[in-house]
């Protein structure tokens, strides 16, 4: 097909999905018409709903595969996903998919190629070894914060890995980042009170992409309420990684200070105006906390309801990519508040703010933290969102409207 005909020229979100998951030039992409001569079909897709309103790449070849595609971790979806996904699963288990009029999606490569030196799909099922594996894909608009997922399924639907793609600076370090959690979280596994985490299963650079493949969540996994109270006890299992609390040491002198006053120079060399502003926070920081002496330990980075499941009357946590050691020990709690006021109910940065002052004086105390340690880790934790925020455009993605600079200007007016 033609340069202007390939999928992997669109600029919507089933062009940046092909060129992520079928990068080199070697694969040829055809969409209801044959393979080119010379050319050995190694895979084909149901592009759902059209090429122009695609939300899937169904696997075709196993109705199981393409079925459980749909259907696995359903109950981790809100109640229409989970409804649609459903219906279409169904049909799909019936094999009526495989006869409806969706596009189709052809990936064909030259007869003399391995299709593992090119596919990444047939890459990560030499990884896990066994039998063929069936990849799944959602397709949603562009973002340069968002990274193509592949699920990937035996013949009979059974789910043997998730991989996240790693495409840009952000979404690379990102995903570098979660690939050295999860190996760290791994030592602690059974840990009393540690949430179930997936494993990595393994982690590699392909084309310039990082890409770290993870353990499938159990199947029977349910999602949080939205509304469910903290998870306390995991958290400092999570702070702790299975030590004893660590003794309390002041904010001055901490690595995590050192580690934000360094970043927000960083932020200030590049952006004298904005990152100049962010100096002033960590200085302002240290001026009105530095005495206070409090637990420092490691941190999920993303806790809120739904990265958390319930499964075997355990709690199971995923997407660890924000996750990192030296923060304050309630850094988990008063961002579980913020996302749940910010994102869940739509709430302004200073809402949000607001709410994470309610749920430390709230549930602090069972954190071992008094008021002058609740009020570092509301302040601190905004500094580091705000820092988070900084980096991830830095890298690329572009600023969080929802974040930028209305939460610079929380910081500010904390001062």
């Amino acid at each position: 097909m033609t340069a202007a005909a390939d999928l992997r020229s669109r600029e919507d979100g089933l062009g940046w999905v092909t060129r992520a998951v079928f990068g080199d030039e070697r694969i040829a992409l055809a969409v209801d018409a044959p393979a080119p001569a010379g050319h050995t079909v190694v895979a084909r897709y149901a592009v759902v709903p059209s090429v122009d309103r695609a939300r899937f790449l169904l696997p075709l070849g196993s109705s199981r595969a393409t079925a459980a595609a749909l259907l696995a971790y359903n109950a981790l979806r809100p109640a229409k996903v989970r409804a649609v996904r459903a219906a279409l699963g169904m049909a799909a288990r019936s094999g009526m998919l495989a006869r409806a009029p969706f596009p189709v999606l052809t990936v064909a490569v030259p007869a003399a190629l391995d299709p593992a030196e090119v596919l990444l799909a047939e890459r990560l099922a030499a990884e896990l070894g066994g039998p063929r594996a069936y990849a799944a894909c959602g397709v949603r608009p562009p973002d340069p914060n968002h990274k193509p997922t592949l699920q990937l399924f035996d013949h009979a639907g059974t789910p043997r890995g998730y991989a996240k793609i790693g495409w840009n600076e952000a979404t690379r370090a990102l995903v570098t980042a979660e690939a050295a959690a999860l190996r760290e979280v791994a030592e602690v596994a059974g840990v009393a009170g540690h949430p179930g985490t997936p494993r990595l299963l393994a982690e590699t650079n392909w084309a310039g992409q990082a890409v770290a493949l993870v353990e499938p969540l159990p199947t029977g996994v349910r999602g949080m309420p939205v509304e469910a109270e903290p998870e306390l006890a995991a958290l400092l299992a999570v702070a702790r990684r299975g030590r004893t609390p660590a003794p309390a040491r002041p904010l001055a002198g901490s690595a995590f200070l050192a580690r934000l006053t360094a970043q927000a120079q960083r932020a200030a060399e590049k952006d004298p105006a904005t990152g100049g502003r962010a100096v002033a926070a960590v200085a302002d920081l240290a001026r009105r906390h530095g005495e206070v002496a409090v637990e420092f330990g490691h941190w999920h980075g993303d806790w809120v309801p739904w990265n958390l499941g319930r499964h075997a009357g355990g709690l199971v946590a995923w997407d660890w990519e924000h996750s990192g050691p030296d923060v304050p020990v309630g850094f988990d709690l008063a961002h579980d508040a913020f996302q749940r006021s910010l994102v869940l109910r739509g709430e302004p940065a200073a809402t949000a703010a607001e709410q994470v002052r309610r749920w430390l004086d709230r549930y602090g105390d069972r954190l071992g933290l008094d008021p002058a340690r609740r009020g570092l880790v509301a302040d601190a934790y905004l500094v580091e969102m705000w820092l988070r925020t900084w980096r991830l455009a830095d890298a690329g993605a572009g600023w969080n409207p929802a974040l930028h600079p209305a939460l610079l200007d929380v910081v500010e007016k904390r001062q």
